[in-house]
């Protein structure tokens, strides 16, 4: 590892030490779904339907019968809540005829199902099954733009690239969800608090907004 990728590594680690998924779900086809409801809106939000839901529908098969506007209700208060219902019904059907109704614990077979992407992909290989990946979402994005990593508004499959090539296969689960947090937490999208930020000394935002600010 190169010397600043340590230290953004270590650092991270001594700040964020027990950083997990923020998604509550017991099996993988409730993280499959749980993700998939996550995009454009808060984890917490996410959380807040799951345990109706999954109480109602607690696996593909159930999933796979389930009436759409029963769904759409269940879930109507996080956004795009129609196309998410849609899609988490498609997928479980998806999953009962390709798959026997489990999770597939591959990246190429879980991007077949209706809306899941790398991601989400990600997410589920890291979570259900072990599986080292970095999942690149608005927070990893933001935090490795800054950082000096890539490009604003660069793809996400090359941030993932990039950030894998540079730290260990085997702390990508636990970095990923250490760079999300602090994203949350500390490099916020809007007024970062780079006064209190333990990477300030490898920070090229900091650096280039420092300089401006002449601090």
């Amino acid at each position: 590892m190169r010397k600043n990728d340590l230290f953004i590594a270590s650092a991270l680690e001594e700040l964020l030490p027990d950083a997990k998924c923020a998604l509550d779900f017991s099996t993988p086809f409730q993280c499959l779904v749980a993700v998939s409801l996550s995009a454009q809106t808060t984890d917490v939000a996410v959380n807040r339907v799951t345990p109706a839901l999954f109480s109602s529908f607690p696996d593909a098969f159930a999933m796979a019968e389930a009436p759409l506007e029963e769904v759409k209700n269940l879930i109507r208060s996080i956004g795009l809540y129609d196309h998410k219902a849609k899609n988490i019904i498609a997928l479980s059907k998806k999953l009962v005829e390709s798959f026997g109704g489990e999770v597939p614990q591959t990246r190429e077979e879980l991007t077949t199902l209706p809306g899941v992407g790398i991601k989400t992909a990600n997410v589920v290989l890291a979570e259900c099954f072990g599986v080292p990946a970095i999942a690149v979402d608005t927070h990893v994005s933001r935090v490795a733009f800054r950082l000096g990593y890539c490009k604003q508004g660069e793809d996400p499959i090359r941030i993932e690239q990039i950030l894998e090539k540079r730290f260990p296969k085997e702390t990508w689960i636990k970095l990923h969800h250490r760079i999300i947090w602090f994203g949350r937490l500390v490099c916020h999208a809007k007024k970062p608090e780079c006064d209190k930020c333990p990477l300030q000394s490898v920070c090229a935002y900091f650096k280039k907004t420092s300089s401006k600010t002449g601090r």
